[in-house]
């Protein structure tokens, strides 16, 4: 493109900022011990991203997960699913 007043060629740059949209999910996330991954549960607790449990919850572990029952679908799905496979 060039610039009319100087004859010159205009820059032009266009750039793009990456921003990702953590949507948590409500519920029970709070009242129960999810299971995921632990190398992605422990990269979630260090950095405080969003971890997805078995069940499909996002949330941010941090706390104790001893101090919680197992949340019943990740335990289901880990029992049936995950050591059958």
């Amino acid at each position: 493109m060039t610039n009319p007043e100087t004859g010159g060629d205009i820059l032009t740059e266009e750039t793009t900022e990456e921003r990702t949209d953590y949507r948590y999910d409500a519920g029970d996330h709070e009242r129960f011990s999810h299971y995921a991954p632990k190398d992605k549960i422990m990269q979630a607790m260090i950095e405080g991203t969003p971890v997805r449990a078995l069940c499909g919850k996002l949330w941010v572990p941090t706390r104790d997960p001893k101090r919680f029952p197992v949340c019943p679908v990740c335990k289901d799905l880990y029992d049936n699913v995950v050591q059958d496979g």
